[in-house]
């Protein structure tokens, strides 16, 4: 008898590890879940600046499902560069540039493709996992020539990507207000921009 209650309590303590490991594996995957920002900086070329962006996208499991059924998701990449202004204590900075670059990534039943557009620009990928790298990487767009920027001034740079809630049906624009799985966005990514 004294030989089995060390067997039991030993047996006891490894399914309590086993399940402490199971719920640190789930949140873990689940902090894996959404959009954030890897890199972020504005490049110079010759009288020009360039932003270059980099997300890690990963699509929660109610997403995944509700874009391999045929709803398309629509993403928004968020950009403002500000020059703040500490007279008037940070309310009222000044914004020198602001724009939006809008995805849609779909799936089609048929060909088994995933398909991601920006405005005309259309591209099919085997898996969604190509799909979201390619979508997850701004390419370099036009922010502004030199003569926009003032010489020895600081500027506040911003960027951000999200899923653009208006875009799902009235039902699930609801569903998004109160769950996680339907509402997707990264922080905003802040640098600093002297000129």
């Amino acid at each position: 008898m004294a030989s089995t209650t060390p067997s039991c309590r030993r047996t006891e303590l490894l399914r309590w590890l086993l399940a402490l490991s199971l719920c640190w594996c789930g949140t873990s995957i689940a902090a894996n879940e959404g959009i954030h920002v890897k890199s972020a900086e504005i490049v110079r070329t010759g009288a020009e600046y360039y932003i270059e962006a980099t997300f890690e996208v990963e699509l929660t499991h109610t997403l995944e499902d509700a874009l391999n059924k045929g709803l398309p998701l629509h993403f928004i990449v968020d950009f403002e560069l500000i020059r703040p202004r500490w007279y008037t204590l940070y309310l009222w900075n000044k914004s020198v540039v602001e724009f939006e670059q809008n995805y849609r990534l779909s799936y089609n039943a048929l060909t088994r493709q995933y398909r991601l557009s920006q405005g005309a620009f259309h591209q099919n990928f085997d898996t969604l996992n190509d799909a979201l790298t390619l979508m997850g990487r701004l390419r370099p767009r036009l922010l502004a020539d030199m003569d926009m920027l003032d010489q020895g001034k600081v500027y506040e740079a911003a960027v951000r990507m999200r899923l653009d809630v208006s875009q799902l049906p009235k039902p699930l624009q609801i569903n998004a207000l109160a769950s996680r799985d339907w509402n997707l966005a990264s922080e905003w990514f802040r640098w600093t921009l002297i000129r």
